[in-house]
């Protein structure tokens, strides 16, 4: 650090950290013309990721006596595959697929919280490149556009249900019939967008919000150890080490509601109002 410069504050430090890489600042808050860059790369990174766990598990998958890492997929699997079987009433040859595959990647993408906030921004100046890299992000889900884009998916995969099993002419209508009646269609339409829109809305934003306080928290929990006290020093360590164990449990905990809502809302286009 040069004379010239300075020790960032409390609140540059966790505006650096809580800013994107992004393709343009942006100018406004709603700005569909910009790609967070680190939130799509990791988003990518953990979906590789966990496909290649699974597909491991499935080629290494054995008649016999399973080991440790089988075992674990297998206890996995068939909790999906429980908790898929009392919620959705119909063919679940996809969906239980599609359940486990949400579960591992929210709980990846979840997972990258445990790394050490300062680790890219170091590694970024040790290579040279912190001029390329301003700003980056580690965890999509604490990224608002990361878990509204997943809840938009799920989003679609409502509609295709209702229209699959409902047919296109059941599904228009159920929405001017329900839940009042057809002589109410105005008013059934417009309830029924509402609650599309808050299924989707609300699932993006529980797990946006876990994610973002996470993230936050562990910003603050750094910023104590930076004190450089023995007061700082020991807090840093306890607060941080109590912080990080627990946090283990949102990770998992926050994949599971997820995934346990995809499975929900899912069943619920299976069934007629």
């Amino acid at each position: 650090m040069s004379a010239t410069e300075h020790a960032p504050t409390a609140s540059e430090y966790i505006v650096h950290h809580l800013g994107h890489f992004s393709t343009k600042h942006q100018a406004s808050i709603v700005d569909f013309s910009i790609f967070n860059m680190d939130t799509i790369f990791w988003s990518i990174f953990c979906g590789v990721v966990g496909s290649l766990v699974l597909w491991l598990a499935a080629r290494k998958a054995t008649s016999g006596v399973p080991g440790r890492f089988q075992a674990a997929v297998e206890i996995l699997v068939e909790m999906v595959e429980e908790q898929s079987k009392g919620i959705v009433h119909g063919d679940r040859s996809f969906i239980a697929p599609l359940a486990l595959t949400v579960f591992v990647w929210v709980a990846l993408m979840n997972s990258l919280d445990f790394l050490p906030v300062d680790m890219f921004s170091a590694l970024f100046a040790f290579f040279g490149v912190e001029h390329i890299f301003p700003h980056h992000r580690v965890v999509p889900t604490a990224d608002l556009n990361g878990t509204i884009g997943i809840s938009f998916g799920v989003l679609l995969l409502m509609l295709y249900y209702s229209v699959k099993i409902k047919g296109l002419g059941g599904f228009l209508h159920e929405l001017v019939s329900a839940p009042f009646g057809i002589k109410m269609a105005p008013f059934n339409l417009i309830l029924q967008v509402i609650e599309f829109a808050a299924k989707t809305v609300s699932l993006g934003m529980r797990l946006f919000g876990n994610m973002f306080a996470g993230e936050l928290l562990f910003l603050l929990i750094a910023l104590l150890g930076a004190m450089a006290t023995p007061f700082g020093v020991i807090g840093h360590t306890i607060a941080g080490s109590i912080w990080a164990i627990f946090h283990i449990l949102i990770v998992f905990l926050q994949a599971f509601i997820f995934m346990m809502l995809t499975l929900v809302y899912i069943g619920q286009a299976h069934d007629a109002h």
